[in-house]
């Protein structure tokens, strides 16, 4: 099972990627994009962000709760939360490709799991 080491180090490289994406769309995709599909692309960088953030939350738990094996899966839905939500509006964005949004609703229910299974494991402490 993932340790807090793990959680901790995962948080912080994908915060990290979210910086260099967010100043990317800022300078580097500035007058490339239209406003919606740079809108699309901020979109992913916040949820990217947030959640990344929420890795550390999942550490924090892990260290209270070690035994849990609901926090583990908390993590596990938010890692597949950024690569379904933010990796599908990131390359729709970039691409245009229409059907990459299909991928984004997988990634938003993959969040709602991961904060819903940290509640739970916290829950029964």
């Amino acid at each position: 099972m993932e340790n807090t080491a793990f959680w901790i180090r995962s948080g912080a490289l994908l915060a990290a990627l979210a910086i260099v994406t967010g100043a990317f769309g800022a300078h580097g995709l500035q007058g490339k994009l239209d406003a919606a599909m740079m809108s699309v692309y901020e979109k992913a960088v916040y949820y990217h962000a947030y959640h990344a953030l929420g890795l550390f939350a999942v550490a924090f738990v892990r260290e209270y709760r070690p035994d849990a094996r609901r926090v583990v899966w908390a993590g596990r839905f938010m890692l597949i939360g950024i690569a379904f939500f933010s990796g599908s509006l990131y390359a729709l964005s970039l691409t245009g490709v229409s059907w990459l949004g299909a991928l984004t609703p997988i990634g938003g229910l993959a969040f709602v799991a991961a904060w819903l299974t940290l509640f739970f494991a916290v829950a029964k402490a």
